[in-house]
């Protein structure tokens, strides 16, 4: 019998993040009866889906590639080998799409399409087994020099006093202001994760002593250092800061770091339209996150005996929130969720009592500052709740980015009730003059006065201006075929790949 993993997800990725452009994920119509909860129920019933009657074996390579056909297709996700045969009916890119992942290690096809997915709960019925140690070609090849060079650069140390222990963090680099160190206090574990580009740096101890439920956190962005405040329960000597654990001081891609969850609290529902909600939650007093933007956390739920995980961008509270702390902006996320009748997730949530708590993981994502340095005009394209990642992005452009001049959004919706914060969104035109709101509506209603249609080049045309010494960014987010159109339209109108960027919905 092989020792299985007891990791509960994937490495990170996301439903809602920024990928290169073209790597999006086609979504079939199933068959009646195929549906996930249609496959929790058959993974249930005791039938053997792997071949091997409750075995664990260690597949090779050779033996990996024979399992490669329609009726007897075997693939291979981080280390795990799982028989798919089964699920090739229910799978929702249609069987075309698993069957590129036929025979071989399709860890990457899985990142790039839907990495977010709890495959582990999913597919732990169809475990054939474990991979045949081998080296890892790809693990070489990002030990570049300069690689090692960064993870050099990083060093830790810490200091004490009578009522409280300080770890700090130099990583000998400007680093952002916000998001970059999120912490977790659990019982008597302490968890730091600096997160750097598409980079983790992780200290991870099981404490040497008792400390209060709460920590203090400082970022001295301009030189690189944070510094986290443990308050000592019983005031006395450390002689250290307690046992390391698996993982500490490691400094690896963010894609490859086990997604961590902590507890919150659900805190107030708020309708924002007739389906729609933001779910505001509560943090526990001892984890320090604050999700930067553009990027998203995952709220986990187990229903029926399998986990159930979907990604979500936070929203601020309002489109242009009121000052507030940042204790209470560490504390809180802000989700707004569609929440849809026949949605196994959404349903869920739509029922959860106030003070009921959520499994949230993250952050993840791989949008940076960076993308934003010198744009001078941001353009936006959402559909529906693609809107999510425009909204704390249309804040930062006249809050922080000084560059910016003009910013634009266009937003597509079903019908006028289906607009997301549409009162918010023409205050804010009356007041900013660098930005403009154009709603398109898909279905026709007379007492509509504005835009009809679905996206098209005529009024991307129109929408989408390049002045003289400009530089352009434009961001694409919604469902999977508006997001394919639109950044067909896009790149004919001659903008280049690095002036695109997809919310991947």
């Amino acid at each position: 019998m092989l020792n299985v993993p007891s990791q509960s997800f994937p490495a990170a990725g996301s439903q809602q993040r920024v990928t290169p452009t073209g790597q999006s994920r086609n979504k079939v119509a199933l068959k009646p009866g195929h549906s996930l909860l249609d496959w929790i129920r058959l993974t249930k019933s005791g039938r053997d889906l792997t071949g091997l009657r409750g075995r664990l074996i260690e597949v090779t390579e050779e033996e990996l590639k024979k399992h490669n056909t329609r009726n007897d297709c075997w693939t291979c996700i981080r280390g795990m080998v799982y028989n798919v045969s089964a699920y090739m009916d229910f799978h929702p890119g249609g069987e075309e799409e698993l069957m590129r992942a036929a025979g071989i290690d399709s860890t990457d096809l899985f990142d790039q399409v839907h990495r977010w997915v709890n495959y582990e709960s999913m597919l732990k019925e169809c475990l054939v087994g474990r991979m045949a140690v081998k080296p890892n070609p790809a693990l070489q090849a990002i030990l570049t020099d300069s690689f090692y060079i960064f993870f050099l650069n990083f060093r830790y140390d810490w200091f004490q006093t009578d009522g409280t222990v300080n770890i700090v963090v130099h990583t000998k680099r400007k680093i952002p202001s916000v998001g970059c160190a999120v912490v977790d206090l659990q019982d008597d574990t302490l968890r730091v994760d600096i997160l750097l580009g598409k980079m983790s740096y992780l200290l991870y101890w099981r404490l040497s002593s008792e400390v209060q439920g709460s920590v203090d956190v400082q970022t001295a962005h301009s030189i690189g250092k944070v510094q986290v405040c443990l308050h000592k329960s019983v005031k006395e000597k450390w002689t250290k800061v307690g046992q390391p654990l698996e993982h500490h001081d490691t400094f690896i891609q963010c894609k490859d770091r086990e997604l961590f969850y902590r507890e919150c609290v659900l805190v107030s529902k708020t309708d924002v339209t007739h389906d729609t909600q933001v779910l505001r939650l509560q943090l526990p007093p001892g984890s320090h996150m604050q999700v930067p933007v553009g990027r998203h956390v995952y709220l986990k739920t187990s229903l029926q005996g399998t986990d159930v995980v979907k990604p979500y961008t936070p929203v601020d509270q309002t489109l242009i929130p009121p000052s507030r702390s940042s204790a209470e902006m560490a504390s809180d996320l802000h989700l707004m969720i569609k929440m849809y009748p026949d949605g196994l997730l959404t349903s869920h949530l739509a029922n959860l009592p106030i003070g009921s708590s959520l499994s949230v993981g993250g952050p993840e994502g791989s949008f940076t500052m960076r993308i934003l340095r010198d744009v001078t005009h941001l353009y936006m394209l959402a559909a529906g709740t693609g809107f999510t990642p425009m909204a704390r992005l249309i804040r930062l452009a006249f809050q922080d980015l000084t560059s910016i001049r003009k910013t634009k959004l266009m937003f597509f919706n079903r019908q006028e009730r289906d607009i997301l914060w549409c009162s918010q969104l023409d205050e804010l035109c009356s007041k900013e003059e660098r930005f403009e709101v154009e709603y398109v509506l898909s279905e026709r209603a007379d007492s509509w006065k504005g835009r009809r249609g679905r996206i098209d080049a005529c009024m991307l045309q129109n929408f989408l201006e390049r002045p003289e010494d400009s530089k352009c960014l434009v961001c694409v987010c919604g469902p999977t075929g508006f997001t394919e159109l639109a950044v067909q339209l896009v790149k004919e109108l001659d903008f280049s790949e690095e002036e695109i960027h997809i919310f991947q919905g």
